[in-house]
């Protein structure tokens, strides 16, 4: 346990970032998963409205900096790729 006035008050802060991060990147993969399944379903509907909602939630973790943007945009990507050859 930190002595240190502010490395106490870093440790808090800490920790509320941590709860939060863990919220936002929990909500992306989740979406993302919910996306897979509807995508190896084969249904394109709902396919694309989870596909819609794991884009959605992926943009917002890298808008709060919880995961990179070129994380978000490459498995965006690669959902969409999926999503396009369902339509086929």
């Amino acid at each position: 346990m930190a002595n240190i006035k502010s490395q106490i008050k870093r440790n808090r802060q800490n920790e509320k970032r941590r709860l939060r991060n863990r919220m936002f990147r929990g909500a992306a993969r989740a979406a993302v998963r919910d996306a897979r399944l509807a995508l190896a379903g084969g249904e394109v509907a709902a396919s694309r409205e989870a596909v819609l909602e794991a884009v959605s939630r992926l943009d917002k973790a890298a808008e709060k900096g919880v995961i990179h943007k070129n994380n978000a945009a490459r498995r965006k990507s690669r959902l969409m790729k999926a999503l396009a050859a369902l339509g086929k």
